[in-house]
């Protein structure tokens, strides 16, 4: 069995500003209001016509591959990791890798909405460690502005997501370094609590007028819910990295949580009794960002120099599914 690390980081976001007070003029809302609830300041929102999830993700990539020092043609494997692909399908990491122009190579799509990346990286973990591909590249990639009604029906999501994509490259490793354990989990007991109900193949026709003039091709959340059993299972998880792997919280240089909720990141910090300097949160410039904000978050705290060799490096995401999951991954 090899090991495996992450080599290279990249992210993409674009350019185009929102702001709270922006969304002040659409809806019943207030800056206040949504740092108060949120801990979100701004996001992005993609300029229709020229942002696409593989055109983000592309870019995210070229950005990685430069850090790592790489070509695209090493690139072995895609995983992409995204719940809003540009086709209903196929899955845009074929997309990306016509847009990479890579031949041949194999694109798979991962749908486990705020926990995509993490999946995407375990696994890619798995087919390095088992020698079967030396570079893998995991994106997530999310266009969700596109989805949210900016209406006071809508405010309570629509407040919270962003678009953005961000990309690492997995490749083999030797010693001690790279990914040391993944660990994935999900509860579909709680799967309408996060959702979007329709189109869905198993009620025909799949699309009407009606439908769409309709709340459920919109995103519903339950936010007590989703909040109530995230910062369980959120400190579950990180404990699960930790104990796998022999190591006491108070040995994480950082920790990266998926950006949802400033707050929540705030109680997790609080909980595991970590320095503010150990946790990094960037949710008040981007929103949250779903499969891509972990990613995101990673390239901008290289870029930043708070990621630096033998850093203790953690993980953790819990979204729609629901699904929660962690990496420990040793710099």
């Amino acid at each position: 069995m090899h090991a495996s690390k992450i080599v290279g980081v990249g992210h993409y976001v674009p350019d185009r500003v929102v702001t709270n007070h922006d969304l002040e003029k659409l809806m019943n809302t207030s800056d206040e209001w949504i740092q108060e609830r949120t801990g979100i300041k701004e996001r992005r929102y993609i300029t229709p016509g020229k942002d696409t999830v593989s055109s983000m993700a592309k870019e995210a990539t070229l950005m990685a591959l430069e850090r790592a020092g790489m070509a695209k043609e090493e690139i072995d494997m895609i995983i992409l990791a995204t719940i809003t692909p540009d086709y209903y399908f196929p899955g845009s990491g074929v997309l990306l890798q016509r847009d990479l122009e890579l031949e041949a190579i194999p694109a798979l799509d991962i749908r486990n909405a705020c926990s995509g990346f993490i999946y995407g990286l375990s696994v890619a973990d798995q087919f390095v460690k088992t020698g079967m591909y030396r570079n893998v590249l995991v994106i997530g990639a999310e266009i969700q502005s596109t989805g949210l009604e900016l209406n006071d029906e809508g405010r309570n999501v629509a407040v919270i997501f962003g678009d953005g994509a961000g990309a690492a490259i997995v490749q083999r490793a030797e010693g001690d370094e790279g990914i040391l354990s993944t660990h994935l989990h999900s509860d579909g007991r709680f799967a309408e609590e996060l959702y979007v109900k329709d189109p869905g193949s198993s009620r025909p026709p799949r699309l009407t007028p009606e439908l769409i003039k309709g709340p459920t091709t919109k995103p519903f959340m339950n936010g007590s819910a989703v909040f109530k059993h995230a910062v369980v299972r959120f400190m579950e998880v990180i404990g699960e990295a930790l104990n796998a792997n022999g190591y006491e919280k108070d040995d994480i240089d950082l920790l990266i949580p998926h950006q949802a909720n400033l707050r929540i990141s705030q109680y997790i910090q609080t909980k595991l009794g970590l320095p503010p300097e150990k946790v990094f949160n960037n949710i008040m410039k981007y929103g949250n960002t779903t499969a891509a904000s972990i990613p995101i978050a990673m390239s901008e705290a290289f870029e930043e120099g708070r990621l630096k060799r033998g850093d203790l490096l953690c993980l953790a995401a819990f979204g729609s599914g629901f699904t929660w999951a962690s990496a420990l991954i040793r710099w």
